[in-house]
């Protein structure tokens, strides 16, 4: 989660259903503005700017962003889960306008935490406290964190829940859907209905930290005997359906820090690779949001610090299985086993043109390129991200609109995630010889 940094005494979180709406209004009322000033004056200098161009200035981009980030809740999360890196189906400028939320999110002030805290542990909470910090220590869509020490001297992060986040998911996710269908930008011919609704099924869930303090203890035992990984602890004395209590832990972002050595960045991320096929072919479980802030460092300990289950998925054996098979021929770099396993499990249509499939070959080529090297695959020299979002907007322009099942969407953001953190940290890994081992 990301600092926040804008006001020290917060923003109210916006809790009835026509006053969330009307944020929604009045963001689309003053784009809308906007691009009548801009373009009269790009008329005015002789210009004939597109509709596009004149929805897609930074000025229209920070103000969406901003009145999302007021709105917190769904508003603002569904423009997190649908800024694909691996460029799904939105196109770039959207996706870009959507990731600018990822560290965007205002804090409530102190008056609302207090009556969200009373709410939840009774008035006479703070007795139980030796330490409680009001000023929150990270903001994001759903909630905020704060350190406190309780009276029998254990360290937590207190994550409280936006009041109404609940209650406005529904109304939220379709206020921010009928926005993107405003925008022009999404073509008319996807049908991205399948994919909201998923998203209004993962942010019910998200917003039950009882269901997340679950999972975050599921994992616990899953990595208990596995070195490198550390996590909270759930405290279920004081966690509820709106507020989540853990052991405090700490270290550096995962990615800050490339100033290790390349050896010790390999084992890191190695570490993380390893978790993602255990998650999908053994655990079937998988923590499917990829921000970098759920990952943090701890240097003294040398362990990976996991946080933030409450995106956590559960994936069917059948699922499971078709990815293991789909591994398998990437590894033996079989296209024609590949296209009839992906065709079963949803990911592309049987009924391409040759042109069309020729493309799709070429994209799974790029996404099995690093299974493809014997020995390891250096990520940092690789251009494999661009190549791979290059590619898929040349088959959106040629007119591929298929949108896989909506829960692989996100399994396969998360995916995606881990080869953009594997860039960022110029990981050297043998990923072929990991993958092997999985079959």
């Amino acid at each position: 989660m990301a600092r926040n940094r804008k006001d020290d005494n917060g923003r109210s979180v916006p809790r009835g259903r026509l006053s969330r709406l009307g944020g929604i209004g009045s963001l689309g009322a003053g784009i809308a503005g906007n691009m009548l000033v801009d373009g009269a004056k790009r008329l005015s200098r002789g210009e004939r700017p597109s509709l596009q161009d004149l929805l897609l200035t930074p000025q229209n981009a920070s103000k969406a962003a901003d009145q999302l980030s007021r709105l917190r809740g769904a508003a603002m999360k569904v423009g997190q889960l649908i800024s694909l890196d691996n460029g799904d189906f939105l196109p770039p400028e959207l996706a870009d306008i959507m990731g600018r939320l990822r560290s965007s999110a205002d804090a409530m002030p102190p008056h609302q935490l207090k009556r969200v805290l009373n709410d939840n542990w009774g008035t006479g909470w703070r007795s139980k406290f030796e330490s409680f910090t009001v000023r929150p220590i990270a903001a994001a869509s759903i909630g905020q964190v704060h350190w406190a020490r309780t009276v029998d001297g254990r360290d937590m992060a207190i994550k409280v829940q936006y009041p109404g986040v609940r209650e406005s998911i529904d109304s939220d996710v379709d206020n921010v859907a009928t926005l993107i269908r405003m925008s022009g930008l999404l073509p008319k011919d996807i049908d991205i209905k399948p994919v909201l609704e998923e998203a209004k099924a993962q942010l019910r869930e998200e917003a039950d930290y009882l269901r997340e303090a679950a999972y975050l203890n599921q994992y616990r035992e899953a990595l208990a005997d596995r070195e490198g990984f550390l996590l909270p602890r759930a405290y279920e004395d004081l966690t509820t359906r709106d507020v989540l209590a853990m052991s405090f832990v700490s270290g550096d972002p995962i990615e800050k820090i490339g100033d290790l050595s390349q050896e010790r960045r390999d084992t890191i991320m190695l570490r993380l690779m390893r978790l993602l096929l255990d998650e999908l072919l053994e655990l079937r479980l998988m923590q499917t949001d990829p921000n970098f802030a759920n990952y943090f460092y701890d240097r003294d300990s040398d362990r990976i610090v996991l946080l933030d289950f409450g995106a956590t998925r559960e994936i069917s054996g059948e699922l499971s299985d078709g990815y293991r098979q789909l591994l398998k021929a990437g590894l033996d770099a079989d296209w024609d086993r590949a296209r009839d396993i992906a065709i079963g499990m949803g990911l592309m249509g049987g009924d391409l043109g040759s042109a069309m499939e020729a493309m799709i070959r070429e994209v799974f080529a790029m996404a099995v390129e690093p299974l493809s090297v014997d020995g390891p695959y250096d990520f940092g020299a690789s251009d494999l991200a661009s190549r791979l979002s290059d590619k898929a907007m040349t088959l959106r322009k040629s007119g591929f609109n298929h949108i896989p099942p909506p829960v692989t969407i996100f399994l396969h953001r998360k995916i995606g995630g881990m080869y953009l953190l594997a860039t960022r940290l110029k990981a050297r890994i043998d990923l072929r010889a990991l993958a092997a081992r999985y079959i």
